[in-house]
């Protein structure tokens, strides 16, 4: 873009592959544990229709982690992972457990937000 420095870039690009390494290591902990588990926490959590809401979430943290890893589809990925955490910090964490647990929830919903208005970066298959 006219006007930014390139190092702005490579910012953005440290938060897209640590947030894309972040989601993929959580999405493969939610399958490898079963993902009747995260349904029975979805449930606990008073989270709509947990049956259909945990293996849409597995699947957006695990191929979207790796697709935002590569930097593939990264400002869309972005707009579902702002909405994840937005539901994950506000509706689960602060109001379950309270601001301590909400901290991790809270920055990736930052670094969604961030890669939606920002795009991937430097060092993706496809800059968007």
């Amino acid at each position: 873009m006219a006007g930014r420095s390139g190092w702005g870039d490579w910012g953005v690009t440290a938060v897209r592959v640590a947030t894309g390494a972040i989601l993929f290591v959580a999405g493969l902990k939610k399958w490898s544990a079963g993902i009747g588990a995260t349904v029975a926490l979805f449930v606990r959590w008073g989270i709509p229709v947990p049956a259909v809401a945990a293996p849409l979430v597995g699947v957006l943290e695990t191929v979207g982690g790796a697709l935002l890893v590569l930097g593939v589809l990264t400002r869309w990925l972005g707009l579902l992972i702002a909405c994840e955490f937005a539901v994950a910090t506000l509706w689960v964490e602060y109001r379950l457990v309270g601001w301590d647990a909400g901290q991790l929830s809270l920055m990736l919903f930052a670094a969604g937000l961030l890669l939606f208005l920002n795009g991937s970066g430097r060092a993706a298959l496809r800059r968007d």
